[in-house]
């Protein structure tokens, strides 16, 4: 379902025998809940953190309690029920500090008994069109370093990227137009990956879950040289899309470039995108007036699985200090885990297992 939208549905009763009951009422909820617990203080004191936010609640009688007991004689009985559902919704998803849930309720009211009541879950794909202006500009940027080792200069490391839109929905190819410069006396490698950033917020904290989606590693460039990405292709494997407007809530991604330079700590340049769910119109884009000016090297992309593996852990990719920055690829050795359940629900569609952890960041407020 998405915001706007009419659910329907039913309520089914199977009956042995004949039924006494006061009321029947069926609900709509919805809701985005975070929580996690965090350490204050040298004695280590723990603190709760915890944050609701509410996009939906509909309440339908479908017998309604009027003070009289209504009896139902023995078989079936359906009550169909209608919500309207808000204008403005969340996607559905599931995380380690949070979710974003969506569920229809029944309850059966009877005199002298407990209330019967039945759940059904059901899931929300809010729609993101990347055919806007915003998500159809293209992103670049540029960042140099000075290599230094025992207080030597030994030479600077620059690149500069560009990337023809923002916007993305899984399974398309991002081409990305990069130049990297080696002036120092050693030898430097290129990456790119992308990022996923799960940010959530309870009580003015932040506690951040960031993890590696796919990534790619370039040719050694040597001392002196420089290497050019004429469209170098980086495939979106199937993630959930982006969630920007729930308030405790935020799932945002980007694509990082970085040159591992050693001896020294790594120059990252960033650049913003945004996973929809509505594709670029075959007409009229960027993609193709941008990339047909280069030859875009494909042939990697036949080794890619049908059904994707799970990106690494962090930790088996970096190690100390450098975890912000580093954009190491995935090692087969250790993909065989997974961190926690699905992402979002339609990603099941996909067969895709989702990223794993590799940092929590806690920003005091």
């Amino acid at each position: 379902y998405g915001s706007g939208e009419l659910l329907h549905g039913r309520v089914q009763l199977e009956l042995r025998g004949a039924l006494r009951l006061r009321a029947l009422e069926v609900y709509a909820c919805g809701h985005a809940t975070v929580h996690w617990l965090g350490s204050v203080g040298l004695n280590t004191v723990y603190c709760d953190y915890t944050a609701n936010q509410t996009f939906l609640y509909r309440r339908c009688q479908l017998i309604p309690d009027n003070g009289e007991v209504t009896v139902l004689q023995a078989g079936r009985h359906e009550f169909p029920f209608t919500f309207q559902l808000p204008e403005t919704l969340a996607t559905s998803f599931e995380g380690k500090h949070g979710s974003v849930r969506y569920w229809v309720k029944a309850k059966l009211h009877r005199p002298w008994s407990t209330v019967k009541k039945v759940k059904k879950e059901f899931t929300v794909i809010e729609p993101i069109d990347i055919n806007t202006p915003a998500l159809l500009a293209p992103q670049a940027g540029a960042k140099e370093k000075l290599a230094r080792a025992w207080y030597c200069n030994r030479g600077q490391v620059s690149v500069t990227a560009k990337i023809d839109r923002k916007g993305y929905t899984p399974g398309e190819v991002i081409p990305i137009f990069a130049e990297i410069d080696n002036c120092t006396s050693r030898a430097v490698v290129p990456k790119a990956a992308i990022i996923q950033t799960q940010t959530f917020i309870a009580r003015g904290t932040k506690k951040q879950k960031k993890s590696v989606v796919t990534s790619i590693v370039g040719d050694s460039i040597a001392a002196g040289k420089r290497e050019v990405w004429h469209g170098r292709a980086l495939k979106i494997p199937p993630v959930g899309p982006s969630i920007l407007q729930c308030r405790i809530i935020q799932v945002e991604y980007s694509l990082k470039v970085c040159v591992d330079i050693p001896g020294t700590s790594k120059l990252l340049l960033e650049l913003p995108l945004v996973i929809g769910t509505i594709p670029l119109h075959p007409f009229g884009s960027r993609t193709s007036s941008v990339t047909s000016q280069y030859s875009v090297n494909l042939d990697w992309l036949s080794t890619i699985p049908e059904q994707p593996e799970a990106p690494p852990e962090y930790s088996a990719v970096v190690s100390g200090p450098e975890a912000e920055q580093s954009l190491a690829p995935p090692c087969r050795s250790e993909l065989g885990g997974i961190l926690e359940g699905p992402f979002f629900a339609y990603i099941q569609e996909f067969r895709f297992r989702p990223p794993p952890l590799y940092s929590e960041v806690t920003n005091p407020p």
